[in-house]
């Protein structure tokens, strides 16, 4: 049976490799793992859970490289005069921040790391015991991401 890619199994394949009841069999160009009992291919479930991960490993990544020198811009050189003379002037910051590619990165700096806090913070408060609430908490964990996403962008277009 050539339509079942369960039928297929590539020469010098081991089952006893693979363990359980999978065994990992080669269809057209790659190797899918299939069910023995004949059922046919195992199927993954559908999930948006790969949306929430990339954007809580970007945020990670955006946290990681550019909160250390936010910390050191505005915690050390601007407190003890080393930024310049007056860093923080309305007028300085306005010009700087009428640039679109500014607005892009700062809303980028903004919002990602809040999806980032949002996964971490729902499956923080799942590992303490919580989850019977899983999906309240991913609510409003991504829902506050998405909220805040939302108002940096209003603010962002206002100004």
């Amino acid at each position: 049976n050539t339509k079942n890619p369960c039928a297929l199994q590539r020469r010098g394949s081991d089952s006893s490799r693979t363990g359980g009841g999978d065994v990992l069999r080669w269809v057209g160009s790659s190797f899918h793992y299939c069910y023995i009992d004949g059922i046919g291919s195992v199927e993954m479930a559908k999930s948006n859970e790969p949306i929430w991960w990339s954007l809580f490993s970007a945020g990670g990544m955006v946290a990681a490289m550019t909160f250390p020198i936010l910390i050191i811009i505005t915690g050390i050189l601007i407190p003890f005069g080393l930024a310049g003379d007056d860093p923080l002037n309305f007028e300085k910051i306005s010009t700087g921040i009428s640039n679109q590619l500014i607005k892009l990165i700062l809303f980028t700096i903004i919002t990602l790391p809040l999806f980032h806090w949002a996964h971490r913070f729902r499956f923080t408060l799942v590992d303490v015991g919580l989850k019977s609430m899983s999906t309240l908490i991913s609510i409003l964990c991504y829902g506050g991401a998405i909220a805040g996403t939302i108002v940096s962008a209003v603010i962002f277009w206002n100004i």
